[in-house]
């Protein structure tokens, strides 16, 4: 295959590409990024082929604090119009929810820390994802399922865990791309969050778990290569 442009929308300095970084420069195709806490502008479209909308901890709802989630909505239901590749992950996963209609609210639960999801849905971008697999989550808020789009994973805590539309937009609620140095750099950030409830993972379970951390690559990996040979 031959190379192509992967654009990265980054919130905050802690959240970062992760594995999907290395997958990029793996396969030998070309990166480049927003990093909106440094006030950095948007690209042009027809600069890249595929954009990557990043986490954070800020909601969709958060304009006040954050002016440049406006200037964000826009260009992603931009992107969605010219019909790009699309992954969203978490609050990326939130904000295509959002520019497709669909309502983003607290959770009754956070999730943090290692858990399983379940498959509720096989489709092109999805059918190498087993029926339960362990991912890493943290999150507080989830959203309702856009119009026309398609359920694919869910857990206990979040029914929406993963959508996809017409087979080149897909959200996950949940990180495939954390490493050891990522989930370092979110436990040192998120610390405060990790208060004893029913689905938060202290810091030693978290770290314990990191054995999950290889399958949640080769799970990415399936769905990058899925999202760009479609």
């Amino acid at each position: 295959m031959h190379s192509l442009r992967f654009h990265i929308i980054q919130h905050v300095s802690f959240e970062g590409p992760g594995y999907i970084a290395d997958w990029i420069q793996n396969n030998r195709h070309f990166q480049s990024t927003t990093n909106l806490y440094n006030n950095e502008k948007f690209p042009l479209h027809d600069s890249y082929d595929v954009l990557v909308i990043m986490g954070g901890p800020m909601g969709v709802y958060d304009e006040g604090r954050f002016p440049w989630l406006k200037t964000e909505k826009q260009f992603i239901s931009e992107a969605v119009l010219q019909n790009k590749k699309i992954l969203g992950i978490c609050l990326g996963s939130q904000l295509l929810a959002s520019v497709l209609g669909a309502k983003v609210y607290a959770n009754s639960e956070k999730e943090i820390g290692f858990m399983p999801v379940v498959k509720i849905k096989n489709n092109a971008l999805f059918n190498h994802f087993p029926d339960t697999a362990v991912v890493f989550q943290w999150h507080g808020d989830t959203f309702d399922l856009p119009l026309n789009a398609t359920l694919l994973a869910s857990s206990d805590a979040c029914i929406n865990q993963a959508f996809s539309v017409n087979n080149n937009i897909i959200g996950l609620q949940f990180h495939l791309e954390v490493t050891p140095d990522s989930i370092s750099d979110l436990l040192k950030y998120g610390k405060h969050e990790l208060i004893e409830k029913p689905y938060i993972q202290n810091e030693s379970e978290i770290i314990s778990n990191y054995k999950f951390i290889p399958t949640c690559h080769l799970l990415l990996e399936e769905i990058l290569e899925s999202l760009i040979t479609i």
